[in-house]
């Protein structure tokens, strides 16, 4: 009797894979070893889509061995739990900006080029302890700032659906990665949007935490009270377990909170035919002006009307100061970017320029080294921080950012659990066709806004305009992570194939 072969190791849901290689049905590194194979038949390495900067060198040639107990790679024969490994084998990509020892941490900027960090980063760190494999690292915009991945030093990377399209950004490298079937599980950074919206190009399951729930140690800062930690999946699956690994309070950040971390894979829906009963969704109608694409307000309408027909409640509600995220947000943003990237200065660690002394060594290093979109936010946040002008800036624009804030709050206080919008104003747009800084800027104005309220956010595939993926944004109340993903799963599970036609 001829023995059904298993299906590919990336072509199951990353929970499942590890329990498979936990349990002895495949061996540890069946996956990672898929991983490298896809990594060269899809060309997602420099000279194909660009998604992956560095493969980790000791999976570069294929690898084998049987399991082992986490912290001492010591053979053992003994069955795993869940617990102990929730991620065994699960092959995962980390975002250029993380701290990683063992590849380099670029930042997709020819500053760091080469740089490998003396630390690791907490999540990066959380990963390897639950069985991860930290395959590689991947392109970005350079320091996270850019909404295509077009800005990296490295040059860009290509949408794997359309490779004409950007892919989004900052965090292209990693959605690209997981929307080729490289990996199920990628790390990702958002300052305003740059996990959710490459996700929604690329279609894959992109999540924002709640500011706080996962640790930024290891995070080079681009915009310290706006950087976050995010979680590419190729399902909602795959993003839930990401987030639950990396999760939870760290004493080396002391902005992460002690808030305790919910079990968001325990919230898949039930098989009831109303598995969101009793919950209220929210409709936003800033969210949905007039100049909306039609065919992206229609595919979000269809996922409204969707979660309506298992059991949710719709109810339009008024964000009365949306309009302003934008602005608001390129003030506070570059303001601290430029305070955080004053670092770099060619003395204490990546490139170093000589010159006529040290006003000529910085000029000369940062010049070179920074690219034209780093530098016009550098110029940007200094000039709103300069003498005259903080009050007129920064101070205003905090101060909108709390009535932002207080939108948000009083939308959830009033009983609505979760919010339903798009999450981009367009599908992926051709390489090269956005030049304008502030038409770019606007491919955010859907996410900013959550980053600005530290609220979480997740992007979900609902639906294709001429083959180009269309993402439908779920927000909730600050640290409800868990009603979010109740909601992405069973919105998921009901659009099934449509979710990607």
């Amino acid at each position: 009797m001829s023995v059904p072969s298993l299906p590919h190791p990336l072509d199951i849901d990353a929970a499942v894979l590890a329990h498979d290689i936990r349990t002895g049905k495949r061996p540890l590194f069946t996956a990672t070893n898929a991983a490298l194979e896809r990594f060269l038949s899809e060309n997602v390495g420099a000279d194909g889509l660009n998604a992956i900067l560095d493969v980790d060198e000791q999976y570069q040639h294929g690898v084998s061995g049987g399991m082992y107990r986490a912290g001492d790679g010591a053979e053992d024969d003994a069955p795993f739990s869940e617990a102990e490994l929730p991620l065994a084998g699960v092959p995962v990509v980390i975002k250029a900006n993380i701290a990683t020892l063992r590849m380099p941490t670029t930042c997709g900027s020819k500053i760091l080029q080469g740089y490998i960090s003396p630390f690791e980063a907490t999540a990066v760190q959380r990963l390897s302890r639950a069985g991860a494999h930290l395959f590689g690292k991947t392109n970005m915009d350079e320091f996270a700032m850019g909404s295509s991945t077009e800005n990296s030093a490295y040059g860009p990377t290509l949408n794997p659906i359309d490779q004409t399209r950007v892919p989004g950004g900052s965090s292209g490298g990693s959605a690209v990665a997981v929307a080729a079937g490289v990996v199920r599980i990628a790390l990702g950074s958002e300052t305003g949007g740059s996990v959710r919206q490459p996700a929604a190009f690329c279609g894959v399951v992109g999540v924002k935490p709640t500011y706080g729930r996962v640790s930024r140690h290891g995070l080079v800062a681009y915009a310290s009270s706006l950087d976050h930690i995010g979680v590419f999946g190729k399902s909602v699956d795959d993003a839930a377990l990401g987030l639950q690994v990396i999760a939870g309070r760290d004493e080396l950040d002391s902005t992460s909170s002690i808030e305790p971390v919910g079990d968001y894979r325990a919230t898949r829906s039930d098989d009831s035919a109303k598995p969101l009963a009793g919950l209220v969704i929210g409709w936003p109608a800033e969210y949905f002006p007039d100049s909306l694409d039609p065919n992206i307000r229609a595919l979000v309408e269809r996922a409204r009307d969707t979660l309506q027909s298992i059991g949710a409640e719709i109810r339009v509600v008024s964000l009365p100061h949306t309009s302003l995220a934008v602005p608001v947000y390129y003030i506070v943003a570059p303001a601290e970017a430029s305070s955080n990237l004053a670092r770099f200065d060619g003395v204490r660690y990546g490139l170093r320029k000589t010159g006529d002394g040290l006003r000529g060594l910085y000029e000369n290093t940062r010049s070179e080294g920074f690219g034209p979109e780093v530098t016009r936010r550098i110029l940007l946040g200094t000039y709103v921080l300069s003498a005259g002008y903080y009050n007129a800036y920064y101070k205003r624009a905090q101060a909108v950012r709390e009535l932002i804030t207080q939108d948000f709050t009083n939308v959830f206080a009033s009983g609505v659990h979760v919010l339903l919008t798009p999450t981009t104003p367009t599908t992926a747009f051709k390489i090269g066709a956005v030049s304008d800084p502030y038409e770019m800027y606007l491919s955010d104005i859907f996410t900013v806004t959550a980053n600005l309220a530290g609220i979480p956010g997740l992007s979900l595939p609902i639906g294709r305009i001429d083959g180009l993926p269309v993402g439908g944004q779920l927000l909730a109340s600050h640290f409800d992570e868990a009603t979010m993903f109740r909601v992405a799963y069973a919105l998921e599970r009901a659009l099934g194939a449509e979710a990607h036609q």
